[in-house]
């Protein structure tokens, strides 16, 4: 089931993507939130009417690097013997058709498409076998990236942390075998990234499992595990336009900021 938050008429509310194609998109109202049991209300409203919100309100956004080996060389790092984490906060969420901001202090801004793991119960040390069990779903993501700060500073909080610099969407798909998924960034329709899931070194079982054996994840919070090589510039004026496989194409176009 593909899973939306929108906004209409100046409310918010989460509902049941369904049809295929642009013109053919409805959405059934969730009655409440989508983590627990829920029900759909029946009350239809065509996607073309909404505004597209991000699909969650993380309270923490856990992301991943160099957990594609292409990826690591061509910006020539080593595979770490350990996933690297860190985070990204939550005022750097964005929807798809939101705009990523072009932050004052970069002159290199740089797109990293990336599959997101959203997290449907609270949950800690998690054992493998069970790492399914506290996935609500999966969606898009694109962890854009000041490069020219992350070179220069130790830590990535400015480089990818910037407000704007997380979009999300543009639906949650909560029925997905997340394996062995194409993933591809565009610029402008040119391609740009283009891998597969299968590529990651650590899986997200991996993932899940480290992640919780330090801190407890919530509903709603979001796993970004990783972008495969391709990666590069993004310049005021791009659209950019991260698909994956089985879930949709999250698009966001760069602005100046201010």
């Amino acid at each position: 089931m593909r899973i939306a938050r929108f906004s209409i008429d100046g409310n918010v509310a989460f509902g049941a993507v369904e049809g295929e194609g642009p013109d053919g998109l409805v959405l059934d109202i969730i009655k409440g939130i989508p983590y627990a049991e829920f029900e759909l209300s029946g009350t239809k409203v065509p996607l073309s009417k909404v505004r597209l919100l991000p699909p969650v309100l993380p309270n923490k956004v856990v992301a991943i690097g160099r957990n594609y080996a292409e990826h690591a060389a061509e910006l020539g790092n080593e595979v770490p013997d350990v996933p690297v984490a860190f985070f990204k906060p939550t005022t750097s969420v964005i929807g798809s058709g939101d705009a990523i901001e072009y932050p004052s202090f970069s002159n290199e801004l740089h797109h990293e498409a990336e599959l997101a793991v959203v997290i449907g119960r609270m949950c800690r040390e998690v054992p493998r076998e069970r790492v399914k069990d506290v996935i609500f779903g999966y969606t898009c993501a694109n962890d854009v990236t000041a490069r020219d700060a992350q070179k220069r500073e130790k830590q990535w909080a400015r480089a990818k942390g910037f407000d704007t610099s997380c979009p999300l969407g543009p639906w949650v798909e909560t029925d997905l075998d997340p394996h062995d998924l194409t993933i591809q960034a565009t610029v402008n329709g040119e391609q740009r990234q283009l891998g597969r899931t299968s590529d990651m070194i650590r899986s997200i079982e991996d993932l899940v499992v480290h992640i919780t054996e330090a801190m407890t994840l919530l509903p709603g919070d979001v796993i970004l595990t990783g972008t495969p090589a391709g990666v590069g510039p993004l310049h005021v004026g791009d659209e950019v336009a991260v698909t994956i496989e089985g879930i949709g194409t999250l698009t966001n176009k760069v602005i100046k900021r201010g």
